[in-house]
């Protein structure tokens, strides 16, 4: 059964009116471009949403230009505008709308996000709890960060563990490894963690044993390569034993085995990917 709605809320050192800019006009720069943080990871190129009611929130492919046509995702269409007190849109990619509401508090604003299945809806993606981090992450260091959106490194690496929950808090702990989302708590076991050193991401999953009983993967390298179909096609034919083939889960991306058996993943690169 389809869970009925999802919350989740951040405190950020910003008065209202300014914290609704923020979430508004820099959704681009606080963004996190990470391996699923996208519908179509591999031609995203930014995030954006349009002012007032009948506005819509979109992710970009190839902005508009008076010699192309607008290349968007259309992930809802605003309801509601209330520049510092109230964001709220119908989604256009599933049976949810979206509320979010910025009340003011001592040390600022706290920006509250309530994701909710429309009545007699099927279908409902509860992201915003795992993304609304990412806006007070970006408010504590906007002012001396660069005004340009954040993309990943080409190389960046998967650690898989029993409890890939408990080894983000460790690794944040012992080795001071940061996240642009929020460390779980104890208790907790989110579908995705990602860690960053820099530029680089450090994706940490479930360890599975192998049906064959060989011995579970427990560390991949992800590489981002311009031109997958062509990179599957080489690696297919010079003997790479392919795991997985192409496959959409925000990248394509596809998986294979080198000549002793560690495993790699090739995804899509994104066209602002350098």
């Amino acid at each position: 059964m389809t869970e009925q709605s999802a919350s989740a809320s951040v405190e950020v050192a910003a008065d209202p009116a300014t914290a609704f800019r923020i979430f508004t006009d820099e959704i681009d720069l606080w963004w996190v471009r990470g391996p699923i943080n996208f519908f179509d990871a591999a031609r995203a190129v930014g995030m954006q949403i349009e002012p007032g009611v009948g506005g819509r929130i979109l992710e970009v492919y190839r902005p508009a230009s008076e010699t192309s046509d607008e290349d968007v995702l259309e992930l809802g269409r605003i309801t509601a505008w209330e520049p510092g007190s109230r964001l709220a849109y119908r989604s256009s990619v599933d049976d949810s709308t979206t509320e979010v509401r910025f009340d003011p508090i001592d040390s600022g604003t706290r920006v509250s996000v309530e994701q909710a299945l429309v009545p007699g809806g099927e279908k409902a993606f509860y992201f915003w709890p795992n993304v609304i981090p990412w806006l007070a992450a970006w408010a504590t260091q906007r002012d001396a960060a660069p005004t340009q959106p954040r993309e990943l490194d080409r190389l960046n690496i998967a650690l898989y563990y029993e409890d890939p929950a408990a080894a983000a808090r460790w690794l944040h702990t012992v080795f001071g490894l940061e996240s642009r989302d929020r460390i779980p708590a104890d208790g907790e076991r989110p579908t995705w963690l990602e860690l960053h050193v820099g530029a680089s991401a450090i994706l940490l999953f479930e360890l599975k044993e192998r049906a064959s009983g060989a011995k579970p993967v427990d560390h991949a390298v992800w590489v981002y390569v311009d031109d997958l179909d062509a990179h599957f096609a080489r690696s297919s034919e010079n003997g790479a034993k392919i795991v997985s083939e192409i496959r959409q889960h925000g990248y394509r991306l596809y998986e294979a085995e080198d000549l002793e058996g560690h495993r790699w993943t090739f995804a899509q690169a994104r066209p602002t990917m350098t």
